[in-house]
Order: C-alpha cells, then sequence, then structure tokens
C-alpha cells in the first residue's frame, strides 16, 4: 500500500497547528459576551441591582476582589460589600447611568478572559446635587460549567468618586460603548 503525499503530510501540519489558538471571530464573540453580561448587570433603570450584581460571581467558592484598599476572598463577604455599595452609595444615585469607557479583553484561553475597562456613573444625589462615580476595573473571568464568572477582580475609584459636587463626565471617544457597572 502507497501513501499519497498529501496523506504523509496531513500529520505533520496538525502536529504544527496550536490547539490553543482561538480564532480572531471567537475571541471577539467571547468579548462581546462578557460586555453584554456587564451592560445586563449594571442597567440600573431595571429593580434587583445587587442580585444582578451579585451574579456575575460564581455561586460557592473563592472570589478575591480588591476594592478601597481592602480584599475580600469569599462570595459572602464580596455579597455583603455590594449590598454595603447599594445601600450606601447605589440607592442615592438619582437616574444614574453607567458609561463604559476604554475596555481592553485578553482571551488567555477559550475558559479564561482578563477585562478591565474604565466605568463613570453620572447621576444626581438626593440633594439634587450632580455627581459621578468613576474609576478603572479588572476582572478575570472563567467559563465555569458554560458560565462566564468573575473569580478576581480589582477596582480603583478615581478621585472625583468620593468628591462631592459637580464632575465632568468625558465625552466618549470613538472606542467607547455605553453600559453599567458598580
Amino acid at each position: 500500500m502507497r501513501l499519497s503525499p498529501l496523506a504523509l503530510l496531513l500529520p505533520l501540519l496538525l502536529a504544527c497547528t496550536d490547539p490553543t489558538r482561538i480564532p480572531a471571530a471567537e475571541r471577539r464573540a467571547i468579548a462581546d459576551s462578557l460586555s453584554a453580561l456587564v451592560v445586563q448587570a449594571y442597567d440600573f433603570s431595571r429593580p434587583g441591582a445587587p442580585e444582578r450584581l451579585l451574579a456575575l460571581y460564581p455561586d460557592s467558592g473563592r472570589v478575591i476582589s480588591g476594592v478601597a484598599g481592602r480584599v475580600t476572598t469569599t462570595r459572602d463577604t464580596l455579597a455583603g460589600e455590594i449590598r454595603g455599595f447599594w445601600d450606601r452609595v447605589g440607592q442615592n444615585m438619582r437616574n444614574p447611568h453607567f458609561v463604559l469607557g476604554s475596555t481592553y479583553v485578553d482571551v488567555i484561553t477559550r475558559d479564561a478572559v482578563v477585562m478591565t475597562l474604565t466605568y463613570s456613573i453620572p447621576h444626581t444625589t438626593p440633594l439634587n446635587t450632580p455627581h459621578v462615580v468613576s474609576g478603572a476595573w479588572t476582572m478575570l473571568w472563567r467559563n465555569q460549567g458554560g458560565r462566564w464568572v468573575i473569580v478576581q477582580e480589582h477596582l480603583s475609584d478615581t478621585p472625583e468618586s468620593t468628591a462631592p459636587g459637580p464632575s465632568v463626565v468625558a465625552a466618549p471617544t470613538a472606542d467607547s460603548t455605553t453600559t453599567h457597572r458598580h
């Protein structure tokens, strides 16, 4: 039995193919999926914001979250932090609108993604004063059982986020998108 040159070349070509290579279209689809999850979670026009925010994280296990100079390591502690944010800040925002700034997505594997973005939440305080909460957020997403969840994150507020009074919101750039976040 004699093999054709193609039959001899095919195993060599398959051996040289990187099985971890993810095509650009698939990378874009993953990035778009994660952006959509953030948009849905931070839609402050709907009730149930704390539950939607918490739904971005796994139902159990370790979750590392660095915020405001503190680190939490459990889902229960993170749930308390999210509810505390909502009780102190979120429920007092009038007409909040989450604006997504620059977004950078690195698809490491089909099950692990790092996403970094900037955001702002212009709103009015209960005293009818314009105010903006803003910062940068880096997330490590994992696909666990077909569900994308944040397993590690770091949020960094801009100094203006804590200052009372009017703030200026930067005009969107060509690569910015609107979405919603805490």
